[in-house]
């Protein structure tokens, strides 16, 4: 993990303060910035790894930050938010937020979360390189660039989250494939009990894979008291 960037966005100074020097000790590259502009100001000038991003800001707040970072890429984010307060936490997943973490918190956990949304990037994109491209339902996937396409060539934007779903789904097409099942390969050691991680996501990923014709089958199945279902035809592209 040395050397990756990383761009915390939190108003108060001293946690700013004080997870900028934690980070730091932990070989990171750090930037901070305390609200949208400042923000906006750091990534003119780098290209983070993965964006730490307070809920609570003045002017702009982080969900609206969220919802301008998804529009113009597929960074990471882990969104600092008000302890226990699931509506906003829902809905910064719902607008692509990778991973939360309620405040207050232990530094520790935000590292080991960083660490595990960092990893999974890693080895997906690792995993990818053996498996190259993939094809299902006028969908093209390339799993080392971590990219989707319509058979148009027109691109699919995913968030991080999205794409590591979609992975577990094309590699393991028409298998009920539980909620805990996706958690584990997708966030790890990083998920909650009661997780509504992967339900948002799905819902997120499905309304992106629409097909050309809106009266066909599925492709993400819901199954009773089961989990999910991936009914798309996978084949090498």
């Amino acid at each position: 993990m040395n050397g990756k960037a990383i761009l915390v966005v939190e108003d108060d100074r001293d946690i700013r303060g004080l997870l900028a020097d934690f980070l730091k000790r932990e070989g990171f590259s750090v930037e901070v910035a305390e609200d949208g502009a400042a923000a906006d100001r750091a990534l003119a000038r780098m290209t983070p790894d993965l964006v730490v991003l307070d809920l609570m800001l003045p002017g702009e707040d982080g969900l609206s930050i969220c919802r301008r970072l998804r529009v113009r890429g597929t960074t990471p984010i882990l969104m600092l938010t008000a302890k226990n307060d699931d509506i906003d936490r829902i809905v910064g997943l719902e607008l692509g937020a990778d991973d939360y973490l309620g405040k207050p918190f232990n530094p520790r956990e935000l590292l080991a979360r960083i660490r595990a949304i960092l990893r999974r990037s890693e080895a997906s994109a690792m995993q990818a390189g053996e498996r190259r491209r993939r094809c299902f339902a006028g969908f093209i996937i390339d799993l080392a660039a971590r990219s989707v396409e319509r058979a148009d060539g027109t691109s699919v934007p995913l968030t991080s989250a999205e794409f590591d779903l979609l992975a577990c789904f094309v590699e393991r097409p028409r298998r009920v494939l539980t909620r805990d099942q996706l958690l584990d390969w997708t966030r790890g050691r990083s998920a909650e009990p009661f997780d509504r991680t992967i339900d948002v996501t799905v819902s997120r990923l499905r309304k992106k894979l629409e097909t050309a014709d809106p009266s066909g089958p599925a492709l993400v199945t819901t199954v009773r008291n089961g989990g999910y279902l991936f009914a798309g035809d996978v084949k090498d592209a």
